[in-house]
């Protein structure tokens, strides 16, 4: 497990985005959870999860519809998002460059914002 920003020193009531992303062994990205809320800001105006959202939003509609990709994600409540991917041939190179972008995109979100957001980035066992 690679942790890219994992700094604690919350202040009580401070809320947390975490973040769990998942990489096949080729570091092609499979699957990318996000679980709370920053508290960085008023709700409707936290630049941390306005951050996170666009990110994972931006990846969806990007994977979504292209050869050699399926894609399956949402936001089933609020504070939640994920999204889980498979491929072919023809669709590692796009998905491992979007990947590279997400994570990318997140850790900095996680680096800037270090007590409002958590970036985990885990190799995915083969069985």
């Amino acid at each position: 497990m690679e942790v890219l920003c994992a700094k604690r020193n919350k202040l009580p009531g401070v809320q947390l985005i975490e973040i769990e992303v998942v990489v096949d062994q080729e570091g092609v990205l499979r699957d990318c959870r996000v679980l709370g809320h920053a508290g960085a800001g008023k709700a409707g105006a936290d630049i941390v999860c306005a951050a996170v959202s666009v990110l994972m939003r931006s990846a969806l509609k990007a994977l979504s519809g292209r050869k050699g990709i399926r894609v399956r994600g949402g936001a089933p409540e609020p504070g939640f998002l994920w999204m889980e991917a498979d491929y072919t041939a023809e669709g590692r190179e796009f998905l491992s460059a979007a990947g590279v972008f997400l994570t990318e995109g997140l850790g900095s979100v996680a680096e800037e914002f270090p007590d409002y957001c958590r970036l985990n980035i885990h190799t995915e066992r083969r069985t």
